[in-house]
This record gives structure tokens, sequence and C-alpha cells, in this order.
């Protein structure tokens, strides 16, 4: 197989997103691990935090956008939270059949209490990290997918 010509930026750029890989399998794996005994998992902590941080009560197919996930994924984990009574389902005045998702008493409690669990689990990850370096990553992280949301926006419109 030939080589692919590749500038530096695009060797550190690759380097970069396999190590993000790595790192997103581990972060799942000790994110699962961390709020195993509230009854959650990663995704179903990430889904929570959506509806938490919503400005208002959204539909399945909003929350699943704003993660950058698939809709029937995030409809499923919603499902499996709605029999365990974590969120409920209201009506949509814009939309009959895309009810809108909310958090129950149960659904607050059980994410502040995930929220409690990350605070020290973060800052032992945090330790040792400069700020600075930090932002530079979210900057560049932030960049790259606004980039490859710009593409795949211009492959839906093609």
């Amino acid at each position: 197989m030939p080589d692919a010509k590749r500038t530096p930026a695009g060797n550190a750029l690759t380097d970069l997103i396999l190590d993000l890989f790595r790192l997103s399998s581990r972060m799942l794996t000790s994110g699962d691990r961390l709020v195993a005994d509230l009854g959650l998992t990663s995704a179903r902590w990430q889904i929570l935090g959506a509806v938490v941080t919503a400005e208002r009560p959204q539909p399945v197919a909003w929350l699943a956008r704003d993660l950058g996930a698939s809709r029937q994924n995030v409809q499923r984990i919603v499902n499996d939270l709605h029999r365990e009574g974590l969120v409920a389902f209201e009506a949509n005045p814009h939309h009959q059949r895309a009810q809108l998702v909310v958090l129950t008493d149960k659904g607050r409690q059980t994410f502040d209490a995930a929220v409690h669990l990350q605070a020290p689990w973060i800052e032992n990850l945090a330790d040792g990290l400069l700020v600075e370096d930090i932002n530079t990553t979210h900057r560049v992280m932030t960049a790259l997918r606004k980039k490859l949301e710009g593409n795949d926006e211009a492959e839906e419109q093609a």
C-alpha cells in the first residue's frame, strides 16, 4: 500500500485523533465505573446532562442533535431512563408525536449524585495539567468539531 502524502499538521492531527479514540474509550469505561452504583452508564449520564442543561424541555431529536448522536440511540436510552423513572414525557405543543423529555425528581437526584461523584474524579484528572493547555485543547477540539459539522452539512446538501 503506497504511503499517503500528509503534511506535518496532517500527521500531528492523525496522532491526536488516534489518541482521542483511546481517550474516549477510557473515559467511557471510567465514567461507567464512576456512576455504576447509581444505575447509570456514561451514556445515560450524558443524556441526563443534556436534559438538565437544555434551556427548556426538548424532544429526543433535538437532544440527539445537541449531543452529536443518532436519534435512534438517544431514543433507546431515553426510553430506558423513562422505564426507570428518571425522565418523563410531556406533550409538545409544536409537534404531536415528538414528546418533550423532562427530568423527574428521581432523575434530578440521580444526576446530582453523579455530579457529586464526578467532582473529586475530575479534580484528580486535572491535577498537574495547566489550565492554559486544557483551554487550548478545548479550542482545537471545538474547531475540529465545527469543521466536521460543516462537512456533514455540505454532504447533506449535495
